[in-house]
């Protein structure tokens, strides 16, 4: 059996991994209220913002290392199989969400969750430098990254509606299946790279392999991926870990805080949350494709992996730091803060794709997985940084929070040109 446009299941497989991704980590804030919300988890277990807060940097701390150990297993093993292990483990934490009895239940689970959830992004990055060739990487990430931002959408009205059903025990059961039920399709399509999966055409094939640099196409199951050493001795590598490390908190700050800033700016209620916090992440989606497809053209036209990937990140960030500085000056209702941050994700997404993309572009093979990786656990640490900083803060406002991630992103575009002063690949 043959099947045409096989990539394009592969792709489609791993967007919906990340939509279950984002379904599972967005359960916890959604449910989580505060003492006045009724039947939330906070109520429930007695537990605080501050607490909130530690939690959030378990998962966050654990999240970091799984970037890194991921990466490297991902290498190691491959994509069909780390996936498996990657959504089984995170299925089954997100499922035993549902037994906890307070914050360190909570917190272990947390941090099991987000160990095996991080490799849902170098094993992306990974499959699609495996399964494209570099002119449909980026729009290959964008839906990848869409993922995200549809989970997201997806999340807040339906997790609340479980909710006002079930409770927050039964969603987690709920939420926590999707994962392990996603193992059988994927194993079932992805039976093997493209070099030897039995259902591609010939014509798929060649068209991935030709597409690719030429250390991917010389690339054997033998070759051995560089080590991080390796890969940080050459300069391009530090745009990538820099430039998380300051664009990072920009995605997290709404993924981890919105619901709290609506629960305590607007006075919503768990309902009221699942009605508004989705709006921003359509924005995240249109920007995920947008910025793929804007980077693809540029380099079909130009012949020039640097003008379409840096062009795209730069429009991207011009997006987000108008929209950050908006929501300083006129977020003075939630209709026009959901508005806004609509804007600040559409432009996030349209250049973190790009940059998530890079390591593919400077290395091939077994060392791509470990180059994404190593970048999404310092982008983490920032983010960490801020999940402590923000409770204490918020207690006066939200607004130094807001001016401190607009500054986050000059910084971080500026480190991608800084250190990649041309985007190519180093394996020569």
């Amino acid at each position: 059996m043959k099947v045409k446009g096989l990539r394009w299941m592969i792709i489609g497989l791993i967007f919906l991994a990340t939509v279950i991704n984002y379904i599972d980590r967005s359960a916890l804030s959604i449910m989580w209220g505060n003492e006045n919300v009724k039947g939330s988890i906070s109520q429930s277990l007695g537990l605080t913002k501050d607490d909130y807060g530690n939690i959030l940097n378990v998962f966050m701390v654990f999240y970091a290392l799984g970037q890194l150990f991921s990466g490297k297993l991902f290498d190691k093993v491959g994509t069909r199989i780390g996936y498996v292990i990657s959504i089984g483990v995170w299925g089954i934490s997100s499922f035993m969400h549902s037994t906890v009895r307070g914050l360190f239940s909570i917190a272990f689970f947390r941090s099991t969750l987000g160990l095996s959830e991080a490799g849902n992004w170098p094993g992306g990055v990974k499959s699609n430098a495996e399964w494209f060739p570099i002119k449909e990487r980026a729009i290959a990430q964008g839906l990848f990254n869409a993922g995200a931002s549809i989970g997201s959408v997806i999340a807040p009205p339906f997790i609340a509606s479980l909710f006002v059903a079930f409770g927050w025990r039964i969603t987690f059961m709920i939420v926590g299946s999707f994962g392990i039920l996603w193992i059988i399709p994927w194993l079932l399509i992805n039976k093997a790279g493209p070099k030897k999966h039995p259902w591609i055409t010939a014509e798929e094939q060649k068209y991935i392999l030709e597409g690719q640099s030429i250390a991917d196409q010389n690339a054997t199951e033998d070759t051995k991926g560089l080590s991080l050493k390796e890969i940080l001795s050459h300069r391009e590598s530090w745009a990538i870990v820099v430039g998380r490390l300051f664009l990072e908190p920009i995605w997290w700050l709404f993924v981890g805080w919105m619901p709290i800033y609506l629960f305590d700016v607007y006075g919503f209620d768990v309902k009221q949350v699942g009605m508004f916090a989705w709006v921003p992440y359509v924005g995240a989606a249109i920007g995920s494709i947008a910025g793929g497809y804007v980077s693809g053209k540029i380099i079909a036209r130009t012949n020039s992996i640097d003008k379409g990937r840096k062009t795209t990140i730069l429009i991207g960030g011009v997006i987000m730091l108008l929209g950050l500085m908006a929501t300083i000056m006129f977020a003075t209702t939630p209709e026009r803060f959901v508005s806004i941050v609509f804007v600040v994700l559409f432009g996030f997404q349209f250049s973190i794709g790009n940059v998530q993309t890079l390591p593919s572009d400077l290395f091939s093979g077994k060392s791509v997985g470990s180059l994404a990786g190593l970048g999404g656990m310092v982008g983490v640490f920032s983010v960490i940084i801020m999940n402590f900083l923000v409770p204490k803060i918020a207690v006066v406002s939200y607004t130094p929070i807001f001016i401190a991630i607009a500054a986050f992103v000059p910084l971080g575009i500026g480190a991608i040109y800084f250190f990649a002063r041309n985007i190519e690949s180093v394996e020569k």
